[in-house]
């Protein structure tokens, strides 16, 4: 196991409750992310230095660029259109309104352009999730239900399988996927978390086809083989990490969200970066995240 502990950068000190899924758009050049419980879409843009924020009228829970311009966003009550520069938000699916108790959380594209997102209870008791598909004609499909905290969604690289978490179960899970159809099946344990010090939250996958996944309250990302071998481990220095996101010109800079939450004013002031976004070099390189086709 590789344990090398590479130089962790915090590009920007923004202090989000809870910073979430990264996403690095290659034709900008920069990276989109949210902070949950801020109700802020936030994109940086490393060149300039430059950041910039949309403050968003619920929580927003995961986002992907379009294929056509724009952006498709999960928000807390459902799947939405928003324009970046209008700021116009059109609404498309709403697939458990009748569960005013659960909200989205983690959600991604597949390299066939369908967003897919995950739904959890938002008091962290019951596994009353699904997960969703929504197809480039914007029909709303349940792929999965069960779930107490949705997290952790990847790709191998060879679109063979899919990676899902359930946070609440510290556990992740592998299904074989069906790329020309969508489906997926097999579900199977791919690592269960109970005996590390952190829960499974946010992953990336890299172009060697290993799962980078961010450990909540681990201090910590762990990088796991496609056997669900744990790899390597690199220690960071925020207590809670939350998702990963291979950027930068060439795919080879590992950016990390993190979440302020409930910390306690002793511990921020013993982890400044702690709700920023971090950077660092791993080593290895990404994989350029997919479109919404819709």
């Amino acid at each position: 196991m590789n344990n090398a502990n590479p130089t962790v950068e915090c590009v920007v000190n923004c202090a989000n409750k809870l910073g979430e899924v990264p996403v690095w758009d290659v034709a900008e050049q920069a990276l989109y992310w949210v902070d949950i419980e801020g109700c802020l879409l936030q994109r940086f843009h490393p060149a300039s230095g430059q950041t910039r924020q949309w403050r968003l009228p619920e929580r927003v829970a995961a986002v992907a660029l379009r294929e056509n311009g724009g952006i498709v966003l999960a928000l807390a009550s459902g799947f939405a259109f928003f324009d970046a520069e209008t700021g116009a938000i059109e609404r498309l699916a709403a697939p458990e309104a009748d569960k005013p108790g659960n909200r989205f959380n983690d959600g991604k594209c597949d390299r066939r352009g369908r967003f897919w997102a995950g739904t959890m209870d938002d008091s962290l008791k019951s596994q009353t999730g699904a997960l969703y598909r929504l197809d480039a004609d914007l029909a709303c499909q349940r792929m999965e239900s069960g779930i107490g905290i949705s997290n952790s969604l990847a790709w191998s690289p060879d679109n063979s399988t899919f990676y899902f978490a359930d946070t609440l179960v510290r556990t992740i899970f592998a299904y074989d996927f069906d790329l020309e159809t969508g489906a997926i099946t097999n579900k199977r344990v791919f690592t269960d978390c109970a005996d590390q010090p952190g829960d499974p939250d946010g992953s990336t996958i890299d172009a060697e086809g290993f799962l980078w996944n961010a450990q909540w309250d681990g201090w910590r990302l762990v990088r796991y083989a496609p056997d669900g071998r744990v790899d390597r481990i690199v220690p960071l220095p925020v207590q809670k990490p939350t998702s990963c996101m291979f950027g930068g010109p060439d795919l080879s800079t590992l950016y990390v969200t993190s979440a302020v939450w409930d910390l306690s004013d002793e511990a921020l002031a013993s982890q400044p970066f702690a709700g920023g976004l971090l950077a660092l070099d791993v080593g290895v390189k990404g994989i350029a995240e997919p479109r919404f086709a819709g």
